[in-house]
């Protein structure tokens, strides 16, 4: 995490206590009871999609909903890293590496090591049209870039990270426990993959939680690497390269 950022949360910190010490009230807009209630909706959205009451996708409602609290907290997706991570050749260098390591990571060992395990392939059923199929195959590399690299990264990397670790004041202890209980619900959202599917997801999301901390809280390197990782499966998906699909 780079020590300006740190310094910013500790500056806030400071703030909402010399507040709290001067008899002032404190900002209802920093409680913890917002970002409780917040999380509580997340949940519901979570529930309403497992009963099929979610039209189409999950991932922009979330996206709204962390729109909302922003605007509603008076700060932005550029606080919680929409930006560029130092310039673009960096990003883009940075997040095509990232991409590339990742799809390795989950195509020659974690997705081979779960499948041993747990005895079953994910469950890919879902991207069976895309083989051979071009116009599909596009319309998929779109969603890839847009609903996926862009979407998820910013709930989940940005959005729902940064409120799991405001209820413990943004600490160490706050970031480790965001960066796990995040990814339970990342693997979660990927349940229609089935058992093996949902847990290499949510390692692939633990790993580009790490890269969000590791850049300083940056959601540009995340973003180029989720879109890059999966446009590789879906053209191999599309040339019907993927293994056990």
């Amino acid at each position: 995490m780079r020590t300006s950022e740190n310094n910013h949360d500790l500056a806030t910190t400071a703030q909402e206590m010399s507040a709290v010490r001067a008899g002032q009230p404190r900002d209802w807009r920093q409680s913890k009871w917002l970002a409780v209630a917040e999380l509580a909706v997340v949940a519901l959205i979570f529930v309403a999609d497992a009963h099929h009451h979610i039209y189409f996708s999950k991932t922009p409602y979330l996206l709204l909903f962390g729109w909302t609290s922003l605007r509603v907290r008076r700060t932005g997706w550029r606080e919680v890293g929409l930006k560029l991570y130092r310039n673009w050749k960096t990003s883009i260098a940075l997040g095509v590496a990232a991409g590339v390591l990742l799809e390795a990571l989950e195509l020659f060992v974690t997705q081979p090591l779960l499948v041993k395990w747990v005895g079953k392939q994910p469950d890919l059923e879902t991207f069976r049209a895309l083989h051979g199929n071009l116009p599909w195959t596009l319309l998929a590399l779109a969603g890839a870039w847009t609903l996926a690299a862009f979407g998820e990264e910013m709930v989940y990397r940005g959005y729902l990270m940064n409120r799991v670790a405001d209820l413990l004041n943004r600490n160490q202890t706050a970031w480790i426990v965001s960066l796990m209980a995040v990814h339970i619900a990342f693997a979660m959202a990927h349940a229609y993959q089935g058992i093996t599917g949902a847990i290499d997801e949510g390692l692939m999301g633990f790993l580009l939680g790490l890269i969000y901390l590791g850049t300083g809280r940056n959601l540009a390197v995340p973003i180029i690497a989720h879109g890059v990782s999966d446009s590789i499966d879906f053209v191999l998906i599309f040339f019907g390269l993927y293994p056990g699909l």
